[in-house]
């Protein structure tokens, strides 16, 4: 988990990738850890680092176009800041956007997006709302990213910045959402583990000159946006591979205990799910190995693959769901609870009656199925479903780089010379 640079050993999410096998094994560590975490990614390194790498790519971008280093030396020291300290970071990049047709600009409500309200000699004043903001009450620090490209109106909704999550001013408004898990019996990973979400609200937050990285450069907007994307769609797919894991090996486990594992559809089911798996591994696994370096050096994934991996996965994951269920069967929502279970009057009775194939006893069959209803059915699974759609973009954006990043200049020219035009 650590790297020796010197004499200072530093967390591996820190290190910035310098070949596809650097990029391969960020791959790993976030899946790993998200393994370790029972299908929940931990988030407070992984998603701060994409931040992070995109900000210095973009950070040289915008030096350039001014002639200077300014902007490149506060990320730089920022960056230092925090793998220095190990800390914890989260990214506030969606803004609650109001009426989707519109710009920032001609909003009806102007905080629809984060805008700088008020410019001082020694910082800046932001007004408005991000939503989405994973893990933030968890962390030290708040890296905030423009959501979209934006045009010379939108000036001054063009802002990216980093603050302690103790700065006066931020308020982080807790979801409820998955709050409300049962026993470790009823709910064997929600119980145990909760990503936090927020909305995080602006109340005019003062941030000084030193964590300012984008002040009104609105050209700049769209391009650190996407930076953001390339690294933060990789961890995307890198932390989705325990989750798929996790559900081929449910299918596989209720299958075996309902004792129906040899039954040709069985067969079938568990098939798919296996080709659904292993492509979305392949396709991590090709992203790296296509990475290409930037302008200094630093490897980025291959942005097509990329996206095709996890086009990939949100198509497939409800169906896949769909799999799962159909092989565990309906008391994944009507079994008898955990008390019921150590109910001395009715607890033997279910244990015997609820088994599945010889060897199979209630408990152990119910405790698996609560583990699958987990999974696909209850809260946490519902969450996991959103997350399949809407998280890290959604499935047009992911088609708008997929179309974006094909070049058809090759396969256009074949055509033409099959069909004898060239």
């Amino acid at each position: 988990m650590a790297v020796v640079d010197g004499s200072d050993p530093y967390s591996r999410y820190f290190l910035e990738p310098r070949s596809t096998a650097d990029l391969a094994d960020r791959a790993r560590l976030i899946e790993t850890a998200t393994s370790r975490c029972h299908t929940l990614v931990p988030l407070i390194k992984e998603i701060g680092t994409d931040a992070l790498f995109a900000l210095r790519r973009i950070g040289r971008a915008l030096d350039a176009s001014r002639g200077d280093t300014e902007r490149s030396e506060r990320i730089s020291a920022f960056f230092d800041h925090c793998k220095t300290n190990d800390l914890a970071m989260s990214v506030a990049q969606t803004d609650v956007k109001g009426d989707r047709s519109l710009g920032p600009s001609a909003q009806p409500n102007p905080d629809s997006y984060l805008r700088i309200v008020e410019r001082q000699t020694d910082g800046i004043v932001v007004r408005g709302a991000k939503v989405h903001t994973s893990c933030t009450p968890n962390t030290n620090e708040l890296i905030v990213l423009p959501t979209r490209a934006m045009g010379a109106a939108d000036s001054d909704w063009a802002v990216s910045f980093a603050i302690p999550v103790n700065t006066p001013g931020l308020r982080l408004v807790a979801s409820p959402y998955g709050s409300h898990a049962g026993s470790e019996f009823d709910s064997p990973i929600s119980s145990q583990r909760l990503m936090m979400e927020t909305t995080t609200l602006f109340d005019d937050v003062f941030v000084p000159n030193e964590r300012v990285f984008l002040d009104g450069q609105h050209e700049f907007a769209g391009p650190l946006a996407l930076a953001f994307v390339d690294y933060h769609r990789f961890t995307a797919i890198s932390y989705k591979l325990p989750l798929v894991d996790a559900l081929v090996g449910s299918a596989a486990l209720m299958a075996d205990m309902n004792g129906i594992s040899r039954a040709a559809h069985v067969r079938d089911k568990l098939t798919a799910l296996i080709s659904y798996a292993e492509t979305l591994r392949a396709l991590v696994e090709s992203s790296a190995q296509r990475g290409t370096p930037d302008d200094a050096g630093v490897f980025v994934p291959d942005p097509l693959i990329v996206n095709i991996a996890k086009s990939h996965f949100a198509h497939g994951y409800h169906h896949a769901l769909q799999q799962v269920q159909d092989l565990a069967g309906g008391l994944l929502v009507t079994a008898p609870g955990g008390a019921d279970f150590s109910n001395p009057d009715i607890g033997p009775m279910l244990s015997s009656l609820l088994g599945g194939r010889d060897g199979i006893d209630g408990e152990q069959r119910i405790r698996a199925m609560n583990m699958v209803s987990d999974l696909t059915t209850r809260e946490f699974g519902g969450y996991h479903a959103v997350l399949a759609i809407h998280a890290e973009g959604s499935l047009e954006a992911e088609k708008m780089m997929i179309a974006r990043s094909y070049d058809s200049s090759r396969v256009v020219t074949y055509a033409r010379k099959l069909a004898g035009i060239d």
